[in-house]
């Protein structure tokens, strides 16, 4: 490997909590605090090195960032940045600290996302007139519940029609998903990931993470009545959580000894068109992947690892599908149909994981790895990341 221009060395997250649940009474800066707390000791950097912190957050509204940053400890001189493009929110902050420091701009940068549902601020639609109530908005990036936008689950029937994805299949690749979840548990793979708040082994596990029986997915009640595959069981819940890395330039990565971690390689957004929201991170990362150098650099099958915050079953199977991947390339220790989806942490979650994958991991059998994420409005991000030695 060339000498790196920004390097990840470190990656925590919560674990995950239902809405209402394990992170109920947390706000976003209460909720992100541990997680930072813990990402900085790990790379063995005190709170006064971090030059900034930019979050990926899409409920709290104002500088979440500033918030979060200030009730960790960050220097007040720091900068402090909130972005929001929904579940891809937490890879293009990270995307962006990698940026910032290969220009020279910074240091040590904190990259990640919060998000926390169950105190974020209501949002109501403006009534059009003066004879109509106002009603609440949601955030489900399928646009379920009253959610802004587009039905963005007719997407993901689109694509289930297409690749003949039964609702079988789907209900089914939901029990699997929950078995991978609970063998990663067995084998202690979320030891060094997750940061508890309390010592409670609750505050270890994710918390929607609880099984899943095929008999009560069966049973469920589909959203689209008539001929729909998409139930609430095939599909993830939203969640709370936090995930942060910390990215150093390579003086700093010199100063702390050089640990092994992360370092971009390339990375690529998109956007599609309406009825391929459902494949738009398949998509981004095969536009990614067309843009490698080589033969090699353009193959899927180099990737020894690839993680995601799906939004459905029908999107993971089809990511499979499509790109042919082996057993165990995707999501290996359960995706957001297990642990939840958090939004603007989704993806930060996801990038977590493959720093476990590749990092913490031992056992390893490979030094590359993508993350890929849909997000609400169509676009796609994906990045390629590749292990230090």
């Amino acid at each position: 490997m060339t000498n790196p221009a920004a390097i990840i060395v470190a990656a925590r997250r919560s674990a995950l909590g239902r809405i209402g649940g394990l992170h109920r009474n947390r706000r976003v800066e209460e909720l992100a605090r541990p997680v930072l707390s813990a990402a900085l000791a790990d790379a063995g950097c005190e709170p006064d090195m971090v030059d900034g912190l930019i979050l990926g957050n899409g409920t709290a509204g104002r500088n979440a960032a500033r918030a979060v940053a200030l009730a960790a400890g960050v220097p007040e001189a720091s900068f402090a940045l909130t972005l929001d493009s929904q579940c891809a929110s937490g890879l293009d902050a990270i995307l962006d600290a990698v940026r910032r420091i290969a220009a020279g701009e910074a240091d040590v940068v904190v990259a990640g996302g919060a998000e926390s549902l169950s105190t974020a601020p209501w949002r109501l639609a403006r009534p059009k007139n003066a004879h109509q109530l106002p009603h609440f908005i949601g955030f489900h990036p399928l646009g379920l519940e009253g959610s802004e936008g587009s039905q963005a689950f007719e997407a993901d029937e689109f694509l289930a029609r297409k690749l003949a994805i039964t609702r079988a299949a789907q209900d089914a690749f939901v029990v699997q998903t929950h078995l991978a979840a609970e063998l990663a548990r067995e084998r202690r793979q979320f030891i060094g990931e997750i940061v508890g708040q309390r010592a409670t082994p609750e505050e270890m596990r994710d918390q929607v993470a609880t099984g899943a029986d095929p008999g009560e997915l069966a049973e469920l009640q589909p959203f689209q009545l008539d001929d729909g595959t998409l139930t609430a069981g095939n599909t993830s819940p939203l969640a709370d959580g936090a995930a942060f890395l910390v990215v150093v330039s390579p003086k700093i990565w010199a100063k702390i000894g050089r640990p092994k971690g992360l370092v971009l390689q390339r990375s690529l957004v998109c956007g599609v068109a309406g009825t391929a929201h459902a494949a738009a991170a398949r998509i981004a990362l095969e536009a990614l992947l067309q843009r490698g150098t080589d033969k090699a650099a353009r193959d899927v099958g180099t990737l020894a690892a690839i993680e995601t915050s799906e939004a459905s079953a029908v999107e993971a199977i089809a990511l499979t599908k499509s790109l042919k991947l082996a057993d165990g390339i995707l999501n290996a220790g359960g995706g957001a149909l297990v642990r939840g989806l958090p939004l603007g942490a989704a993806s930060a979650v996801a990038v977590t994981r493959l720093y476990t994958r590749l990092v913490r991991d031992t056992t390893s059998r490979g030094k590359s790895g993508a993350v890929v994420q849909r997000a609400a409005g169509g676009l796609g991000i994906a990045a390629v990341f590749e292990a230090t030695a």
